[in-house]
Order: structure tokens, then sequence, then C-alpha cells
């Protein structure tokens, strides 16, 4: 039952308000992703047909290896259509500001060197020792 217009508008400022209220909750509700493409879909169901018509014809003609080789392009056409598609971006998007703004991620940066514990137990204990106290 689809939602009259005044409900749809009710939706509309809840959601505006929750953005300006609470700009990091928000970011995390938001909807990633939609459906998956129809074309993927479209060229998985062409390679189970081609590769079902494969296997029909190497049981016909006796030839094992055709039909062989049918069953594999079926079973990856199927594969296709039920594996999640790739992402684009890997790795965190970027912090979010209080504020509610989203600062990129740096690219390229290298990678942080794992300390052991006792390096960084050591390095605490200097900190409480020189007054930080954290």
């Amino acid at each position: 039952m689809p939602l009259s217009e005044y409900e749809q508008r009710v939706l509309e400022q809840m959601e505006r308000q929750l953005t300006s209220d609470d700009p990091r909750l928000a970011n995390t509700l938001a909807p990633r992703g939609g459906r998956r493409p129809v074309v993927r879909y479209a060229v998985a169901g062409g390679g189970a047909v081609v590769g079902l018509l494969l296997l029909v014809i190497g049981a016909a003609t006796s030839l094992p290896w055709l039909g062989a080789a049918g069953f594999v392009v079926m079973f990856a056409a199927v594969g296709f259509a039920f594996a999640t598609p790739r992402r684009e971006h890997t790795g965190p998007q970027g912090t979010v500001a209080p504020d509610g703004t989203v600062r990129p991620a740096r690219r390229g940066a290298a990678p942080t060197k794992k300390q052991g514990f006792m390096s960084r137990f050591e390095e605490r204990w200097d900190r409480r020792r020189d007054g930080d106290g954290r």
C-alpha cells in the first residue's frame, strides 16, 4: 500500500530532522547500493542458456567434453548471477566530522606500522611519566 502525500511529507521531514540532529547516524542508516543490475542477470541468463545448449548438443552427439564444457558454462553463469558485484571503493571512505561533513580518507598513505604490546606499553609509560596522563 503506497504512502499518502501527507505521510510522504512527514517521512521526508523526519529524515531531514534526523540528518540535522545526528548526521553520523543518518550517514550510517543511508542505503548503500541498490538492486542488482538487470544487465548482470541478462548476461547470466544468456550464459546459462548457452551452457544448456552445449550440454544437450554434447549429449546428443556423444561428445562428453562438449557436455562437460556446457555444464561448466552453466555453473559459471549461475555463479556470476548470484555473486556479489565488486565494490568500487574498499576500506574506509572517510571520517564524519561532528558537523556532519565527510572528510575523504587519504589515498596512498603509508600503512601504519603495527606496534607490539611492549612498545605500546612503554610509550604509554613514557607519556604518563612526562605528565600527559593518558
